[in-house]
């Protein structure tokens, strides 16, 4: 499986769209600097994937989701493969005996194919859309996530990796 976070907030994420020539649309905005974030792992062979919305990218956080993803997966081996952020690889971590880590090289996100799914689910999210508060954001987020196929994860994820 491939892991990663992703940050999601209420300041607007503009996109492109259609309009009709010579006219000018106004886009309404919001700024704002709350959020939260997503952890993700997913397979990109069939589609499986576990995630879990957190306030904070930190090693508490990180090992709120390692403890998840080990008791979602009891009596499976897993191999996560992620990047080299800080609280990846804190002495403070605890990886399941049912987890071994890999490191990506670093900076080298396109390697990782939960990217993919991340603009996926932004695109249908939070692009051209305001929220007017975290909260509905937030269920706004979780209901898509909810609703994702394994099969529509393992096209987007698998696009550029099999």
């Amino acid at each position: 499986m491939f892991f990663d976070e992703s940050r999601f907030g209420t300041h607007s994420k503009i996109g492109h769209g259609w309009f009709k020539k010579g006219t000018r649309t106004p886009v309404p905005v919001k700024l704002g600097f709350k959020n939260f974030y997503l952890y993700t792992a997913a397979s990109p062979r069939d589609g499986t994937s576990c995630t879990l919305l957190l306030p904070m990218v930190n090693t508490e956080c990180m090992n709120i989701y390692l403890k998840e993803l080990s008791q979602q997966n009891q009596g499976s081996k897993i191999l996560l493969v992620m990047d080299g952020a800080g609280w990846h690889k804190s002495a403070q971590l605890e990886v399941p005996e049912n987890i071994k880590i890999i490191h990506l090289p670093p900076y080298s996100p396109e390697l990782n194919p939960v990217e993919k799914l991340w603009q996926y689910i932004k695109d249908h999210t939070i692009v051209n859309r305001v929220y007017e508060s975290l909260e509905i954001l937030e269920k706004a987020v979780c209901e898509f996530v909810a609703k994702l196929k394994e099969e529509l994860v393992k096209t987007i994820c698998a696009s550029n990796y099999l």
